[in-house]
């Protein structure tokens, strides 16, 4: 059976900006790109209409007060999204760079198959409608680099059976808050009753997974995540833990310790737009705090750690370097394995950068990343985001891809 070409695609963007006449300047461009439908409309335009149930009520962003929004919708056909894919990645930087012209940023939007979301396209304010248009495909369609070689793969043990892992964890709530009056969300979910006579986990990776998500839902930083950290720290020392999920549960501390710096470069536009100074969320500087408190135990046995283990150990320490000196040592840095023009050799340079504190090393870093790496150049086309921001932001990601196959195997 021959199968016919793949459905058309549709991006929607959605831009912001200080005006309502930037604001159709900048929908006339779009225009010109092929985009089929353009609106533009007051920000939080529903609260001034009488008809729709937001009318009168308090903005959702009182921040953007008398800003206006374009939102567009383009479309691609011929191929699948896989495809697209560095392709899309441009046309989102260029668009963002058309939004920082004119004095605003990007924020949000969506994909799906075109003929969805041309449907679901909310026309308030509709400015520009063509029926047929589509965005212009370069042929060929832009791939993406070659990445360098990874080096050698990671030794590790692996993360442990689903019930060995269970009851692992379990055993060191006991030990922490068996007696407490007041136990922490992320043990009191452990020792309930209900949990120790569910339905046994498929898989370590679920349970990590549901742990997680009460540390942190939706990767989000609250009380509950700052009262969790001595506990996650607590699992990653004992030695009832297997290996690979003691990995994962570093990985997991590395990302919550870089939540306030990442949502500081990833908004780096609109602070510059708006002309604000960024403030980090009190439960993201109080969870890196917390996570750097642990450090010196966490690295106390730096000696009989894996490789794996010793790398993430880095990573958390040049993370959390800030709030004081760095457990984790150049000298000690260097002894990983991480050959020349590998891979791991670029992001054990960022590693080293950033424990060193940054500066024209930090940007050498980045920059040398971004040569084959698609989502460090894009979130370093912004010339508002901070290196050391920026850094923070795609360091986990880079580095639980090259140790995170190791845990699991």
């Amino acid at each position: 059976m021959t199968l016919g070409p793949p459905p058309a695609w549709g991006v929607q963007y959605s831009a912001y900006l200080p005006s309502e006449d930037v604001a159709r300047a900048v929908a006339d461009e779009l225009a010109e790109l092929g985009h089929r439908l353009i609106a533009v409309r007051i920000h939080d335009h529903f609260r001034f209409d009488p008809a729709n149930f937001r009318y009168g009520k308090p903005s959702t962003d009182p921040e953007l007060e008398g800003w206006w929004q374009v939102f567009s919708l383009a479309v691609h056909t011929g191929h699948d999204r896989l495809a697209l894919e560095p392709f899309l990645r441009s046309e989102r930087t260029r668009i963002a760079d058309m939004a920082r012209l004119h004095g605003g940023f990007t924020q949000g939007g969506a994909e799906g198959h075109a003929a969805t979301l041309e449907e679901a396209f909310t026309r308030a304010g509709l400015l520009h409608e063509l029926p047929t248009a589509e965005v212009m495909l370069p042929d060929p369609l832009p791939v993406d680099p070659q990445p360098p070689a990874s080096g050698a793969q990671w030794a590790c043990s692996g993360a442990g059976e689903p019930g060995e892992v269970v009851r692992a964890v379990v055993a060191v709530a006991e030990r922490m808050y068996g007696s407490a009056e007041d136990i922490p969300d992320v043990a009191a979910w452990l020792l309930d009753e209900e949990f120790a006579l569910g339905e046994p986990y498929e898989s370590t990776g679920e349970f990590l997974g549901d742990l997680a998500d009460i540390v942190a839902h939706q990767g989000t930083c609250t009380d509950v995540t700052v009262e969790a950290v001595p506990f996650l720290a607590a699992l990653v020392r004992d030695g009832g833990v297997p290996t690979g999920t003691r990995l994962i549960l570093l990985g997991d501390l590395l990302r919550l310790s870089v939540t306030g710096r990442a949502t500081a470069a990833s908004l780096s536009d609109r602070i510059a737009a708006l002309g604000s100074v960024w403030a980090e969320p009190a439960a993201d500087h109080m969870t890196r705090r917390a996570i750097s408190r642990e450090m010196p135990g966490l690295s106390a046995n730096w000696d009989g750690e894996s490789d794996a283990v010793r790398f993430v150990l880095a990573a958390l320490a040049a993370a959390v370097s800030s709030d004081g000196e760095a457990p984790v040592t150049r000298r000690q840095l260097a002894a990983l394995p991480a050959p020349a023009g590998t891979s791991r050799a670029y992001v054990m340079a960022l590693v080293e950068a950033l424990l060193l504190g940054g500066g024209s090393g930090l940007q050498a870093a980045l920059d040398r990343l971004a040569v084959w790496n698609p989502d460090v150049a894009e979130r370093s086309r912004s010339p508002h985001a901070a290196p050391r921001d920026l850094a923070m932001s795609v360091l986990p990601d880079l580095l639980m891809a090259d140790v995170g196959p190791a845990a699991y195997r």
